[in-house]
């Protein structure tokens, strides 16, 4: 890539700098250099404000020195690297780091949902319960303690790109009809919904197979080795399997959440916003968001978690199943677990998301 040059600004137009400018040094307009791709001086972050009140910051890699060229300034391209990425790439990457995260620490809570969820398919009406402790205790002494997080590959194999779906789609859903303003409450359960609805569909195949290594009814060795398998024995379409109960479990809920935590953002006092504690505030609003969200979707989930698991159930007979064995209750079941972990890997997720964003010059 040859040399980058940026005219000097007019007189009316001014650079901000993060740390010292090097001497005689003045930024490009944003006419100028609208749409390239640009770099500049390691270690420099400069933020071009054209007095239109938006600014933009780019994170500037270079190896080589600011050098005046007929009265113009020259970026050399020795060493040089593109540091900015198109925002989708990374919303995307951000998405992943954060799930990444959430998804390791909370694994454990998944699995003892799941659990509590298939053993009552085998038990009796009027059986006595089975509680979230007492699966706990159970898989460490016969799996130890290792076994918590058994499902986790195929959990990574969903989060990592599905959470990146996730928060890419949602950004760019966001950036397309809401550029310059912010959504309303209507508009944040769309967003959430539609965002969640492409991330769940791409992903079902992966989510099949997790619930499914989690259950611990299959004898899984692998995820490729598990969805071959599948392919094999039941068809495609197997892979697919609970997609109703699926999207009626995470539409609401991711749109459910992005309402209730944008509006408890927003009612956040400005000075608790732009402090350096406001990523414990956030958290706080994920966390308040993800129990109720939590709770209106727990019933989708324990069907879906049937569905899945069980080769014969079609939506509309696991509903009648649970609710002929267990009632009302036992579309709850392990609705403590998922809480927690729904809810906390929620806040997590969009808490380290919006830091990250921030970092990389992008409005969440």
């Amino acid at each position: 890539m040859g040399g980058a040059y940026l005219q000097p600004h007019a007189p009316s137009q001014h650079a901000f700098f993060s740390k010292p400018a090097p001497a005689g040094f003045q930024s490009g307009s944003k006419e100028q250099i609208k749409g390239q791709r640009l770099v500049a001086v390691r270690g420099f972050h400069f933020c071009l404000c054209p007095g239109c009140g938006k600014q933009s910051q780019l994170k500037l890699l270079l190896s080589e020195e600011l050098c005046k060229v007929s009265g113009r300034q020259k970026i050399t391209s020795s060493g040089m690297e593109l540091s900015l990425a198109h925002p989708t790439v990374k919303a995307f990457m951000c998405g992943s780091f954060s799930g990444t995260c959430s998804t390791l620490l909370f694994q454990p809570l998944d699995l003892v949902k799941t659990r509590l969820q298939t053993s009552q398919s085998g038990m009796q009406p009027g059986s006595s319960r089975v509680g979230m402790t007492s699966v706990l205790l159970g898989v460490v002494r016969t799996e130890r303690l290792l076994g918590l997080w058994k499902g986790v590959s195929p959990s990574f194999i969903r989060t990592i790109p599905g959470v990146g779906i996730y928060f890419s789609s949602y950004h760019s859903l966001k950036q397309h009809f809401f550029q310059d303003s912010r959504p309303g409450a209507a508009h944040a359960v769309m967003l959430g919904g539609g965002a969640r609805t492409v991330a769940g569909v791409v992903m079902l195949p992966i989510t099949v197979i997790k619930t499914r290594f989690e259950c611990g009814r299959y004898s899984y060795v692998s995820v490729s080795g598990a969805l071959r398998s599948v392919c094999r024995s039941e068809g495609p379409a197997a892979l697919f399997s609970g997609l109703m109960a699926t999207l009626l479990r995470d539409v609401p809920f991711s749109g459910i959440y992005v309402m209730l935590y944008s509006q408890a953002k927003a009612s956040l006092p400005q000075e608790v916003s732009s402090s350096p504690p406001a990523p414990v505030a956030n958290f706080s609003c994920g966390v308040l968001a993800g129990v109720l969200a939590s709770l209106v979707t727990q019933p989708a989930d324990v069907v879906k978690t049937h569905v899945q698991v069980n080769l014969q159930l079609r939506t509309t007979e696991a509903v009648r199943c649970i609710y002929t064995a267990h009632g009302l209750q036992g579309f709850f079941r392990g609705a403590v677990p998922r809480c927690l972990r729904r809810t906390m890997m929620a806040a997590m997720a969009w808490t380290v998301y919006e830091q990250m964003m921030a970092h990389v010059g992008l409005k969440s």
